[in-house]
């Protein structure tokens, strides 16, 4: 009884692992490669496969997802002879898990000193003061070297990224110096740039002032000009109105004995007023003569000349 419990448990035990060497099931995003007798057979995806007991083995396992390398930190020499610390990070991914499993011995070491080889290359291309804006072309290069080389391996190496660069503390030191001058430098530039450009505003204020000014005094001169122009011309006009009217007034009735007692009475007001002045002025003997006075102005009137009338000469006189 013992024993056939014992070798009915030998049998279910030997059917188990029969079982688990039949029936294999690869997870999502892995790639199993399968030997049969030591030689590579297939490529098994995800889901549910059946082997061969005892006969397929399954020898490799890889994961198809992208993964992350670290690469170790390393000192590199710049074309100025400047040694910096340099580590960063490599990504990459399974294409070809037969190539990957018998293209070399262990792709991710053979990567990362790749990636370590060319980073000093590249970094020995440049000097110091370059090292971190060209941060992007050095990563550029790596990636495309190391993925020339992983080719044959089934590897496709997608990007490379620097994570530091750490100059020596007396670099550091001297370009935290050479930093704090150049900003003192562009400070005082900035600075004597806005006085300059206060100083050219303000002489261009200045000049606008005056040739608004200028303008402003010229137009003053123009509109005087014109309203001085508008003056005269108005008081010619209505002089020339008024004489027109008198004119027109000693050819209608009653006109011409009106004048006579217009100008006798102006000649007696200013004669008048000579007299009051008491200045001495010599005077033709005929002006106190007012009928001989009102006949010399009506005559003129009668005659109408075109030339103009004479003005009498004034001179000294002693006073009467």
């Amino acid at each position: 009884m013992t024993g056939s419990i014992i070798v009915t448990g030998v049998i279910t035990l030997f059917a188990l692992i029969v079982i688990s060497k039949i029936i294999r099931v690869v997870p999502q995003q892995q790639a199993w490669v399968v030997e049969r007798l030591g030689k590579y057979n297939e490529t098994l995806g995800a889901g549910l496969h059946i082997l061969w007991p005892f006969f397929d083995t399954v020898r490799y396992k890889h994961s198809l997802k992208e993964i992350a390398l670290d690469v170790p930190e390393q000192v590199c020499i710049t074309k100025d002879n400047v040694q910096v610390a340099v580590d960063g990070v490599l990504y990459f991914k399974i294409l070809n898990p037969e190539r990957a499993s018998y293209g070399i011995s262990d792709y991710s070491w053979a990567i990362q000193q790749l990636a370590q080889t060319n980073l000093r290359s590249e970094i020995g291309k440049i000097d110091l003061d370059r090292t971190f804006e060209e941060r992007t072309n050095i990563n550029s290069q790596v990636v495309q070297e190391v993925d020339k080389a992983s080719e044959s391996w089934g590897v496709k190496v997608l990007r490379y990224e620097i994570k530091n660069i750490t100059p020596p503390k007396d670099v550091l030191a001297a370009m935290e110096k050479q930093m704090r001058a150049e900003r003192e430098k562009r400070a005082v530039i900035l600075s004597s740039e806005g006085e300059r450009d206060a100083a050219i505003n303000t002489a261009e204020g200045h000049k606008q002032q005056v040739i608004k000014n200028s303008e402003a005094a010229r137009q003053r001169q123009i509109n005087e000009a014109e309203g001085q122009a508008q003056a005269l011309l108005a008081v010619a006009t209505a002089t020339a109105e008024g004489i027109r009217k008198v004119a027109e007034a000693t050819t209608i009735a009653g006109g011409y004995e009106a004048m006579q007692l217009k100008l006798a009475e102006q000649y007696i007001a200013q004669f008048g007023n000579l007299a009051k002045a008491g200045n001495s002025m010599i005077v033709p003997a005929d002006l106190s003569d007012v009928t001989s006075m009102l006949q010399m102005a009506m005559s003129a009137v009668k005659q109408r000349p075109v030339e103009t009338p004479k003005i009498p000469v004034r001179g000294t006189q002693p006073t009467v």
